[in-house]
């Protein structure tokens, strides 16, 4: 077969759409007007964005303390673009390590309790380069079955073997790490919050279960910083700093730019900072980005009144959903998922909510299991009463479509 012919295929078949988990083609939903992504936002403002010429409100971005638009977090973009230009062009390795990345890194170690951090151009290359730089032939990476995309995208650039667990089960962790060679290294790969359902790992009894197996501990906290642990994300939430080997994070949620970090003892990141691909074959992170999580970060420090904002509209929204007979999954956090369930039936509910005002985002397979498509909505501490409102309307206006014939 040309190597090609799928492309077309997905594109214009939809039955061949359908048997890759997609409930039709995307030339069909566009048509339908059911196509939800990739949508241009003509202007946006944090909690508000304009699509299709109409403003709506915004519950889904990561933007969880709203300080995209703060104003001394672009101010301090700004500042950083005039001094150090656009660009770093060349890899930290070389020429393009600032001194505002070495602040950065320094602020972030601190801030989360560990003795070094680093900071890489994306979140998804922090995984990736971590994981990769650490889990060697012979070793064992272990992932719970929901992690992010680019842990196992990491876990397949290593050379090691990878298992994974069921879902938040710890049992089944411990059935796999027992099962592991006794000589092999053995890392353990957990989001701290996980992206699709806002729920929170176990970690006081994953923590137990690698001390028993001798197995080391990362976390991916790209959407518990600033949210868990009164900011400091999810090792803190339990405290359990000390004992979490490694805190994987991201500046494109709550710090309000893009990029990602890797923190840890001073050796392991030094160890990453000369084996990671992604770090020293990659340019580094802008100026203005970077300028702009420190900003963000410092403000996170000085006003943790955000995280409980945050955490408290999170729990006003699932609260209501509950009551309009919305399934809202295991949510613990603002994130809080709509499970529908039915893929067409997750892309009506989509466009009724567009329709009135409100912009949610749509995951169908294979960013869930089959059978599990969902709307995710996220929350920001900046969500002022009366977007709040219109959201509220807005979705007990649309509670008998979503809930009629899902059983």
């Amino acid at each position: 077969m040309d190597i090609l012919e799928k492309c077309h295929r997905f594109l214009n078949d939809p039955g061949f759409a359908q048997r890759l988990g997609y409930p039709m083609s995307p030339r069909a939903a566009e048509a339908q007007g059911l196509y939800p992504y990739f949508l241009p936002l003509e202007a946006s403002e944090g909690t508000t964005a304009v699509v299709g010429g109409r403003r709506v409100i915004m519950i889904g971005s990561n933007n969880y303390l709203g300080l995209t638009t703060d104003p001394r977090v672009r101010a301090a973009a700004a500042r950083a673009l005039e001094k150090y230009g656009t660009s770093c062009t060349g890899s930290r390795f070389l020429n393009g390590t600032l001194e505002l990345h070495l602040e950065l890194e320094e602020s972030l170690a601190r801030y989360l309790g560990k003795e070094r951090a680093l900071v890489f151009a994306t979140g998804y290359q922090a995984n990736v380069g971590a994981i990769a730089a650490l889990v060697g032939r012979g070793d064992v990476v272990i992932c719970d079955k929901e992690d992010h995309a680019s842990i196992f995208d990491g876990c397949r650039l290593s050379f090691g073997d990878l298992r994974r667990f069921r879902h938040g089960d710890v049992a089944d962790l411990d059935r796999v790490l027992g099962s592991c060679p006794s000589g092999a290294g053995k890392l353990v790969v957990v989001d701290g919050v996980f992206s699709m359902g806002g729920d929170i790992a176990p970690l006081p009894e994953i923590v137990e279960c690698c001390r028993r197996h001798g197995a080391r501990l990362m976390v991916d906290d790209a959407h518990g910083i600033g949210v868990t642990g009164g900011g400091r994300g999810t090792a803190a939430h339990y405290s359990l700093t000390e004992e979490v080997d490694l805190i994987m994070g991201t500046f494109s949620k709550s710090l309000a730019s893009v990029g990602g970090f890797i923190a840890g003892d001073e050796a392991v990141v030094h160890w990453i900072q000369h084996r990671a691909r992604s770090l020293i074959f990659s340019a580094s992170l802008p100026p203005a980005s970077t300028a702009a999580a420190l900003a963000a970060l410092e403000i996170l420090e000085q006003e943790p009144e955000r995280v409980e904002r945050v955490n408290a509209i999170g729990e006003r929204m699932r609260t209501l959903y509950r009551r309009l007979g919305f399934d809202t999954g295991p949510s613990q956090t603002p994130i809080v998922p709509i499970v529908v369930g039915d893929g067409l039936r997750t892309l009506t509910l989509w466009k009724s909510l567009l329709e009135a005002g409100v912009y949610t985002n749509v995951a169908l397979p294979p960013a869930v299991p089959e059978g599990k498509c969902l709307l995710r909505t996220s929350y920001m501490a900046t969500h002022t009463e009366e977007e709040l409102g219109v959201v509220e309307r807005a979705f007990a206006h649309v509670a008998a479509l979503a809930t009629g014939g899902n059983g």
